[in-house]
């Protein structure tokens, strides 16, 4: 009997320690002693809430890239439709229209975009990458063209609560961010959708061969993309107070690191929303542990980008095991 009970505890360890979520919560942890001690502020509330604001946008960013990545693709659209749908909400503001009305165009702007990359992508046969990177050079420019290259400031007033009020030490923010998770997590793991979306990410000739609307889910998962890239916009521009062209520059990278460290694989039909979360929550933990040790936003971009390689580059290791 000790000596079953024994196997059994034995295998529940091992287990344990092939798990990707359990390995990143280790991680998390180790990070967060680490930086407690070697900095004077990191352990504070005040700093707690920050990682949490900071954590915000690219949460919301990497729900709707944990939706693409999983179907084998990619959106490096996600930074420049975000400073577009925060300069198309300042503009409607301006022009006196209703903060109601202002959020569902905005909305419908971030909906759109990710809709037509889509239908690019699924009708289009054009490569993601290929797709979105159009897309990312055209909002980018109608952002651009919009506001002449200057911020547009003073209409955003009614908007700041959602990026920068709090629930005591709570963002606003990161709460919007929490929802944004908890929808994403019941509809990859309880609806027809997220499984269709599984299936194409892992065998796209199985899912068509099974009747799967292949370009119906495709495009529906940029659409979730740009949806989630217009919910970043408003918070953003909630936060910073106004709205600027390039307001969005980089953050793509930032939401791609957060969902492939939290498990989804490049290859598509692998990977946990609940990963995601964890993933970008590490990646606020490392932004801000390397403001508190005083490293420069230019070293800051070489540590993600080798974290993208290095982690790519394991989960390519691990399915090249798995398929031997």
């Amino acid at each position: 009997m000790n000596q079953e009970m024994d196997v059994q505890l034995g295998k529940s360890k091992k287990n344990l320690l092939h798990n990707n979520q359990f390995i990143l919560v280790m991680i998390l942890i180790a990070l967060c002693v680490v930086l407690s001690l070697v900095t004077e502020h990191f352990a504070s509330l005040l700093n707690i809430s920050a990682v949490l604001t900071q954590m915000s946008i690219n949460g919301i960013l990497s729900v709707g890239m944990t939706f693409c990545i999983i179907t084998a693709g990619i959106d490096l659209s996600v930074g420049s439709v975000l400073s577009l749908c925060g300069v198309i909400l300042a503009s409607c503001l301006q022009a006196g229209m209703p903060g109601f009305v202002a959020v569902t165009l905005t909305v419908l702007t971030g909906l759109g975009c990710g809709t037509l990359t889509g239908a690019l992508v699924s009708k289009g046969k054009l490569p993601p990458f290929i797709a979105t990177l159009g897309m990312m050079s055209i909002a980018q420019g109608i952002a651009l063209m919009i506001t002449d290259g200057r911020p547009i400031t003073g209409v955003l007033t009614s908007i700041v609560p959602i990026g920068s009020g709090k629930l005591g030490i709570i963002p606003n923010a990161w709460l919007l961010m929490v929802a944004c998770f908890v929808a994403a997590y019941f509809i990859l793991n309880h609806t027809r959708m997220g499984r269709y979306l599984y299936t194409i990410g892992g065998n796209e000739e199985a899912a068509r061969l099974s009747g799967v609307r292949i370009p119906f889910f495709k495009a529906s998962a940029f659409a979730v993309s740009g949806l989630c890239a217009a919910i970043a916009g408003i918070v953003m521009a909630g936060r910073l107070n106004s709205a600027e062209p390039i307001a969005g520059t980089g953050q793509e990278l930032d939401a791609i690191a957060a969902v492939i460290i939290g498990g989804t694989s490049m290859a598509g039909g692998e990977g946990k929303i609940t990963g995601t979360f964890i993933g970008s929550l590490i990646m606020s933990v490392v932004r801000n542990g390397m403001i508190q040790l005083g490293v420069g936003s230019y070293p800051q971009q070489v540590v993600i980008g080798s974290i993208i390689i290095c982690v790519v580059m394991m989960d390519m290791l691990s399915r090249n095991r798995k398929n031997k």
